[in-house]
């Protein structure tokens, strides 16, 4: 097997594809596997059409460039496909004729990753796509890329990641800041780091020169990135941010007029980010990079609506709490089991005001046990530290949740916020309102550029003190009652829950942790559900048993479907994906049935539904409690009555089997047929 990026078994020249990208992306995955450059198709091609969902890779002028990093790789790969007629990739002008598949190991070494960079940079000049378009034969298409990534060259240093520049004299009065050529930054990145950051920073020094700007570019790639000197930072009067990922070190721009974009617009519309830096740097009310220095939630933000973005402020607070939630509810419902505290280990010790945990580690130590000995002691310091990791549930959401808007400054405010939330009573709904609160505070204290001198001092003292006055303070002076009072109201709803109502509301839950597996309505009904863990009442215990059993469904009905009852209706990874499926599942990770509902959403997703929801239902109909946040059917001894509990589970996983093998059997063959039919061309053609 030859070590070149490329070699002629790996170009097709003049293929004519019946079918879509997704055909196209197939057969170069098969070619690359033939070659024995990567030990499954399969991986290689999910890996490189997961990237391609993100973002499509067609380029103006005719070019495509699917591209991943994937552990099925074994050597930094090129394949090349020269098609006729043109397959759409998603470019603005129309179908892609050029198409390179750029499959890189998972681990893959910075110079691997340099001269695959190369690559991405040579296809944004006219000459190297024309030699492209008229080579006569694969040997000539394998010259033309050997000599623009400079193959068996050492690439000690990846000279794609250093800034490029483009000093250029003005000639256009509109691109003129102060009468002289305006001077711009930017910064390029993707998901990858390999093809559209480097695209991206050559189009933009490009259009630099055409337009008569002084431009200097720093792409952040995988292989590493040399950073703008701080001086031309400095002296900028803009920066463009042509990103997919977080911008490293944002820090370094704070106080820039600052104009945000994806990097596939840098590759497209160069001209117009330039120009729109321009005006920026000339509007006393345009954007700035915050004196924060964060740049997850400002470049995140700026990319997303309104309720998109107030989807993932929520959803990162969720996240970052769930820790503290699981640590600690698997501590208390560990200390409960009957060789330890038992559940007594929770109840009050007389008129004390403590409960016997509490009393047990303040009247006793490891050399004076308890009367009733070791176990009962341990079994104490289980539940104290549970509780107090649980104590942290509502100051942890609160906390990110400011952190998504405000970045690091804001964690503090947001943590003090979440804090006088628990002290009023106001639960997680005060949480929720006391991090936004505090999140927005900082954003917007941090917003207006200071001097050089204050700017050390806004994150560290500045913005955390004003925040935390602004939150904290509206919380204890008006909002704190009301969002106590509606909490009680909840409390009392829920536990007056029973019969139909019950049940409905463990249907609901069952559809919710279903419905995407992980995603921002599963998270919404966990959540839910570890909230409500916090008030230690019955019908908290229930509805985390019910959000539970829901969501081990999916997984464990796949599994079943998939390598028990129609092992012939999944492909030989499907059925591989079910084996794993099966601890997943036991283990209450509902994003083990992600790789089934991607490939066949139509048909996965509504039988997951069915049997979440029925698993749900007979949760709350059997009144199931589950003292335990996760750890699925691992955590037995926190959850009663364990027969209620598996026979709801039992059930959920038969109906979603049963119906996901029903609809493949009489709806499925029409579909896969067509799939066959359009992709066969393509097999017979690229892969020939």
């Amino acid at each position: 097997m030859s070590s070149k990026t490329i070699t002629p078994a790996l170009v097709s020249l003049d293929s004519g594809v019946v079918g879509d990208k997704s055909a196209v992306i197939r057969a170069l995955a098969a070619r690359v596997v033939a070659e024995g450059r990567a030990n499954d198709a399969d991986a290689l091609y999910a890996d490189a059409w997961a990237r391609e969902q993100k973002d499509e890779t067609g380029l103006p002028g005719g070019i495509a460039i699917p591209h991943a990093k994937s552990p099925s790789v074994t050597v930094p790969t090129l394949a090349f496909a020269r098609l006729e007629p043109g397959v759409d990739f998603g470019a603005p002008d129309g179908p892609a004729d050029l198409v390179f598949l750029i499959a890189a190991p998972a681990d893959a070494a910075e110079a691997h990753l340099a001269v695959l960079s190369k690559l991405a940079r040579s296809l944004m000049t006219e000459e190297f796509t024309a030699g492209l378009r008229s080579a006569k034969t694969p040997e000539d298409v394998v010259a033309l890329v050997d000599e623009a990534i400079g193959e068996g060259e050492p690439a000690a240093a990846p000279a794609a990641a250093a800034p490029s520049a483009s000093p250029v004299p003005a000639t256009d009065s509109a691109l003129l800041i102060d009468g002289r050529p305006a001077r711009i930054v930017a910064v390029t990145s993707c998901a990858t780091g390999i093809a559209h950051t480097f695209m991206a920073a050559d189009a933009l020094t490009a259009a630099g020169t055409k337009n008569g700007v002084a431009l200097a570019v720093e792409p952040q790639g995988s292989s590493g990135y040399q950073a703008l000197p701080q001086s031309v930072i400095d002296d900028a009067d803009a920066v463009i941010f042509a990103n997919d990922v977080d911008v490293r070190e944002e820090a370094r721009f704070a106080g820039k007029p600052v104009v945000r974009s994806t990097v596939k617009r840098g590759i497209e519309q160069p001209d117009q980010l330039i120009a729109e830096a321009v005006a920026v740097a000339a509007d006393p009310r345009g954007a700035r990079v915050t004196a924060t220095g964060g740049s997850s939630a400002a470049s995140t933000a700026a990319t997303l609506s309104w309720g998109a973005n107030l989807k993932r402020i929520l959803l990162t607070g969720v996240s970052y709490m769930i820790p503290f939630v699981a640590g600690g509810g698997l501590l208390i419902a560990i200390s409960f089991l009957p060789f330890l505290g038992g559940y007594g280990i929770a109840l009050a010790h007389g008129t004390s005001g403590m409960n016997n945990a509490v009393y047990t580690l303040t009247h006793y130590a490891i050399w004076n046990l308890p009367p009733e000995g070791l176990g009962y002691y341990l079994g104490a310091i289980a539940f104290e530290i549970g509780s107090v990791s649980l104590g942290f549930l509502v100051p942890a959401l609160a906390g990110y949740i400011a952190f998504a808007i405000a970045d690091r400054p804001g964690i503090a405010p947001g943590f003090v916020a979440g804090a006088i939330a628990v002290f009023m009573n106001a639960g997680f709904l005060g949480g929720l309102i006391g991090g936004l609160l505090a999140g927005y505070a900082a954003w917007l204290i941090g917003r207006p550029a200071v001097p050089r001198w204050l700017r050390g001092l806004m994150p560290v003292v500045i913005i955390p003190l004003g925040a935390s006055i602004i939150a904290s303070g509206l919380m204890l002076l008006i909002l704190g009652a009301p969002i106590a009072w509606l909490m009680t109201q909840l409390t009392q709803f829920l536990n007056g829950l029973s019969g139909a109502g019950a049940i409905g509301l463990g249907v609901i839950l069952g559809l919710m942790m279903c419905f995407d597996l992980g995603g921002p309505v599963n998270k919404v009904a966990y959540a839910f559900a570890v909230a409500g863990l916090a008030q230690q009442t019955d019908a908290s215990f229930h509805i985390m048993a019910a959000v539970m059993v829901a969501g081990m469904v999916p997984p464990l009905g796949m599994a079943l479907a998939s390598t028990v009852l129609y092992r012939r209706g999944f492909t030989q990874v499907e059925r591989e994906n079910g084996a794993a499926a099966w601890l997943l599942g036991a283990s209450f990770i509902s994003e083990g049935a992600i790789p089934f509902a991607a490939a066949d959403p139509l048909r996965v997703i509504p039988a997951n539904l069915a049997g979440g929801a029925v698993a749900g239902a007979l949760a709350m109909a059997f009144s199931v409690s589950s003292r335990a946040p996760h750890g699925g059917i691992f955590v037995f001894f926190a959850i009663d009555p364990i027969w209620g509990f598996l026979l709801a589970l039992v059930a959920g996983t038969l109906v979603t089997a049963v119906l996901v093998v029903g609809l493949k059997r009489f709806a499925a063959p029409r579909v896969v047929t067509q799939q066959a039919e359009a992709e066969q061309p393509v097999r017979e053609t690229v892969a020939a």
